[in-house]
């Protein structure tokens, strides 16, 4: 997840009011950095941040995809009689929802980085995030 920018001003004439307004949007995110400059009158903020919300949203789809490919590799793996670990990888597993690959280029990127081998099931594999994607927007 990218860092995000925001600019605050302090102004020495309303000081309380100013700090009150940083505060509470300190209280929304979570801060990386914060730079600040004393400039006539005021001070100026830069807050390098992550929104909790959008990591609390990375979160479910992580889950909601880890879930599905579960499900999936179960099945298959049951109608090859096979163990899951031979279909997809815990670690693969855990990587595609983590980058939440929608076309087999994206899924073969994640695959080569891992020393892996996917491409017997990619087009499945990417079918099964596509499809946790459209149920989770759609």
């Amino acid at each position: 997840m990218n860092l995000e920018l925001r600019t605050f001003t302090i102004r020495d004439a309303s000081a309380e009011d100013d700090e009150h307004r940083v505060a509470n949007f300190l209280r929304t995110v979570e801060v990386e950095r914060i730079d600040t400059a004393y400039a006539g009158e005021s001070w100026r903020i830069l807050v390098h941040y992550r929104d909790l919300r959008r990591k609390e949203e990375q979160a479910q789809i992580e889950t909601a995809i880890q879930a599905e490919l579960n499900l999936w590799r179960s099945e298959v793996a049951r109608n090859l009689a096979v163990d899951r670990e031979e279909v997809m990888s815990n670690h693969l597993l855990a990587e595609v929802a983590r980058y939440a690959p929608t076309t087999e280029i994206e899924l073969s990127v994640i695959v080569s980085s891992l020393g892996e081998d996917a491409h017997k099931r990619g087009a499945e594999i990417v079918r099964v995030v596509r499809r946790t994607m459209e149920d989770l927007t759609g």
